[in-house]
């Protein structure tokens, strides 16, 4: 099955670029209640995820932090523990599942590497709920 069907294109999704502010990254995740996201570089290619976690060991190091110096933090300075591995558009439905036990969702990337969207776990339970019930209905 094309994975195609399953994608949340990139003007449907909330990112981030790895050159914003700690700031910026902060009220996205805020305002679209994530708590995790994309990032993208200048380019638009996927270059990872940057999680609550990263953020909150990240801010740690800055003592005496307030909202306006988090405008001069670039977020690029912030190490991450894991990003979620991509998958390429040309995937199969099982690469999308093994990536799928270990992320929220799993990102997409054209031949050029370049984000195109997301694949919610969602939607692959919701996929693999609807196989499981035609497999029923035909034993």
């Amino acid at each position: 099955m094309n994975i195609l069907f399953f994608l949340k294109p990139k003007s449907e999704v909330a990112y981030v670029y790895d050159y914003g502010t700690l700031r910026q990254v902060l009220e996205t995740m805020e305002y679209h209640k994530y708590a995790c996201i994309p990032m993208l570089n200048r380019e638009g290619e996927y270059v990872g995820t940057i999680t609550e976690g990263d953020l909150l060991w990240g801010i740690k190091r800055y003592a005496d932090l307030n909202i306006r110096e988090a405008e001069n933090i670039f977020i690029s300075d912030f190490p991450r523990k894991m990003d979620y591995a991509p998958v390429s558009v040309d995937s199969d439905m099982e690469d999308l599942i093994r990536k799928s036990m270990d992320q929220n969702f799993v990102p997409v990337v054209d031949d050029q590497k370049k984000f195109i969207g997301i694949v919610t776990r969602k939607s692959i339970i919701e996929y693999c709920y609807e196989k499981i019930k035609e497999c029923k209905e035909k034993c």
